[in-house]
């Protein structure tokens, strides 16, 4: 079983669960910037937990072993969040939406998905994107 970076994070399971679904076809996924930065800033945030502390280079370290260790593409930011041509914010509802969108943006512009916790991720908020690009955890 892979380990992720927060074994004591309460979707943990279910992400190495999904990540090691189909051993005999190992599953393929991309980082961006948006969510290495995120990975970085939140881990190693003195707030995130009061029984570990994890410097930024610790948690970069531990971010590259995992990309390194599975099929990993790297999709450098090449959506706009303001491009009216990818994202439709008549769609969006509200402040929690916005990376969402720009990640499922960058799935569609990529041919791939976004694999997510969250199930309410609208499809609609995104030119061009269907069912094949969200993948509910």
């Amino acid at each position: 079983m892979r380990t992720l970076l927060d074994d004591a994070h309460v979707f943990s399971r279910r992400a190495n669960e999904w990540l090691d679904a189909d051993a005999a076809e190992p599953r393929r996924i991309a980082t961006c910037p948006i969510v290495d930065n995120g990975v970085l800033r939140v881990l190693s945030a003195p707030a995130y937990s009061a029984t570990h502390r994890v410097t930024p280079g610790q948690v970069a370290e531990g971010l590259r072993a995992i990309t390194e260790a599975v099929d990993h593409a790297f999709w450098p930011d090449e959506v706009s969040v303001l491009d009216e041509q990818a994202v439709d914010f008549t769609r969006l509802h509200g402040h929690r939406q916005i990376i969402d969108a720009y990640l499922l943006a960058l799935a569609v512009r990529h041919g791939g998905a976004l694999a997510t916790f969250d199930a309410a991720v609208p499809l609609s908020a995104v030119r061009g994107a269907a069912k094949r690009h969200l993948l509910a955890l």
